[in-house]
């Protein structure tokens, strides 16, 4: 009998040790860290957070938020390629940290080809709008402004290199005329100066601008978005005020350190695409007229290519110089 309870106390044994490494295979068995790599209360954060708050529901886990803001992103998106690559880490990417700063940088200390995609989450379209009590009334007003008075008209945007900055560089650019850019560090500072009269137009994301919109203290003169925006249906779109095919938005979604798991990926994927059709996210984008996007997981970094190769050209022809 010795043989036989001998090889009773090997299985037992190899059950005891082996049920904690098969506990840790099961993802995931504790909160997740989200990096949003810009300021608290900005666009980015706001629709993170309503995201997050939905999928820690599907995932059975909180997802806490980290705001970790600085060098265009550079500072948060450097802390998840650091990562290590289980899901516990994870951040917001968009279009100025997977494209914009490939040409707004001589060197990155991240590399964007090798983060690992897990969800396409939205675009946010860009407004131009100038303030309620100015003489300029029209997108047609205001290009005929700029072509008669060179130089003389002034933008506001959250930063340099940003979706807002390079938006208006852009317009520039395809309409012939010439725009100055007033940089700030967030969008906060940058309308409070165009209400304030010190600056005479701003380019900036739709969460930011509707509010001041609806209050009457903005007046959209036109969208960056290919369609008409819902909640701006009298706002016409550049692209059909003269130049076809414009489109400047912001984008994001979310990425993993390199070499995680596409299993974990996957559950990460289905639960942050699952939050972007729950009643709750629907409201609450639509109110903002944030576009939810979703597919698959590799969808994000095709959409960066493309958008990589038209901001480098946008940046080499306007003799922006990397820093």
């Amino acid at each position: 009998m010795k043989p036989l309870v001998t090889a009773i106390a090997a299985t037992a044994l190899s059950l005891l040790f082996s049920a904690p490494a098969h506990a840790a295979e099961i993802f995931p068995s504790r909160p997740i860290r989200m990096i949003v790599p810009s300021a608290a209360g900005g666009t980015p954060d706001t629709l993170l957070r309503a995201l997050a708050h939905e999928a820690s529901k599907t995932l059975g886990q909180s997802i806490v938020v980290e705001n970790k803001p600085g060098g265009s992103g550079v500072v948060g998106i450097s802390d998840v390629a650091r990562a290590a690559p289980d899901g516990y880490t994870i951040a917001y990417a968009n279009n100025v940290t997977l494209a914009i700063n490939k040409s707004t940088f001589k060197e990155l200390p991240y590399n964007p080809d090798t983060l690992t995609p897990v969800a396409f989450l939205f675009k946010v379209p860009n407004i131009l709008a100038i303030r309620a009590d100015s003489p300029i009334k029209d997108y047609d007003d205001l290009i005929k402004h700029l072509k008669e008075h060179p130089d003389e008209l002034t933008f506001s945007s959250p930063g340099p290199g940003t979706s807002g900055h390079l938006t208006g560089v852009l317009l520039a650019q395809t309409a012939n005329v010439k725009l100055m850019h007033v940089p700030y560090r967030g969008s906060p500072q940058a309308v409070a100066d165009v209400l304030g009269g010190q600056v005479d137009m701003i380019i900036d994301n739709s969460p930011t601008m509707l509010p001041f919109i609806r209050d009457g203290k903005l007046r959209p003169l036109v969208a960056a978005s290919l369609d008409r925006l819902e909640q701006l249906p009298d706002v016409p779109t550049i692209s059909e005020s003269g130049l076809p095919n414009f489109e400047s938005v912001a984008w994001g979604g979310l990425v993993a350190p390199p070499g995680t798991p596409p299993e974990v990926v996957q559950r990460l994927h289905s639960a942050f695409i699952g939050a972007l059709e729950t009643p709750a996210v629907k409201e609450r984008f639509n109110n903002l007229a944030v576009i939810r996007m979703g597919g698959k997981p590799e969808d994000l970094m095709e959409y960066a290519k493309v958008e990589t190769e038209k901001w480098a050209k946008v940046v080499k022809q306007a003799g922006l110089e990397p820093q």
